[in-house]
């Protein structure tokens, strides 16, 4: 009679925090290009839901100062409307970022999925806290410091809900694992920022035309693939740098939707 099995996808913790694994820019974009060609709904909605969030939050907090302009010119409404909306938006957007870890090593996903890791909100709202935190004030020290944690703590909120690290355990893994590959994992991002720059140009080169609304079109289109490319990305390099253990159920295959191991 067969037994469910456990499978380890990808790479392995202990052997990252030595340094034994390798990031090749080129496999990855291409890898992440062909999956997001093939499941890219779920992360389109999951998106588009934290956008409105976000949005309903602000318009709240605006409402609250008075306008959106006295917010605005209020240092403490950005401060108090930025930690609102990372603590609350947080939850959901683990949940975006688990879609992409999801399809890098074969498993479906569902606009459901956004939902899936609500039982640990709070440790991921104090994760992004801190994170938001420390490259706040890395960006604050000439900038550099702040690149480099921004880069760092990429991949950090999946390894609380999939490793089922503390806050604080997550952020450190991730600075020591991350080092050994720092620039090629920086040049994977640079890369899909160069991709965000020629989405955005036709709507700046078209603004104030008759036909700005082409632009703003052409950059939706571009977003409603580059989007997804991110989260895909950011699968890739979790499934690689710290890989993922997955139940499978006997007479299933590995592509089939089982639920994770952590």
């Amino acid at each position: 009679m067969e037994k469910d099995a456990v499978i380890q996808v990808g790479g392995d913790l202990e052997e990252s925090l030595k340094g034994n694994y390798k990031i090749n820019a080129k496999s990855i974009i291409g890898e992440a290009w062909a999956l997001t060609q093939k499941s890219r709904v779920s992360i389109n909605l999951g998106i588009l839901f934290c956008l409105f969030l976000s949005g309903l939050l602000f318009f709240v907090v605006a409402s609250y100062f008075g306008d959106i302009k006295m917010m605005a010119e209020n240092p403490q409404a950005n401060f108090a409307v930025n930690i609102l909306v990372t603590l609350l938006v947080s939850p959901f957007l683990v949940g975006i970022e688990m879609m992409g870890i999801f399809h890098a090593v074969g498993l479906k996903t569902h606009p459901k999925t956004l939902f899936a890791f609500l039982s640990k909100g709070s440790l991921v709202a104090v994760c992004a806290l801190l994170s938001s935190m420390l490259i706040s004030l890395g960006l604050s020290l000439f900038i550099l410091p702040g690149l480099y944690l921004l880069v760092a703590l990429s991949l950090v909120l999946p390894l609380v809900v999939e490793k089922g690290f503390t806050p604080f355990k997550a952020i450190t893994i991730s600075l020591k694992v991350t080092r050994f590959q720092w620039l090629s994992i920086f040049t994977v991002y640079a890369v899909l920022f160069v991709g965000l720059v020629f989405a955005f140009m036709p709507f700046i080169l078209l603004a104030g035309s008759s036909v700005q609304l082409i632009g703003g079109m052409f950059f939706f289109f571009a977003m409603s693939y580059l989007a997804p490319l991110f989260y895909n990305v950011k699968g890739i390099l979790y499934r690689e740098i710290f890989g993922m253990k997955i139940a499978v159920k006997a007479g299933d295959k590995p592509a089939d939707d089982n639920i994770f191991s952590a």
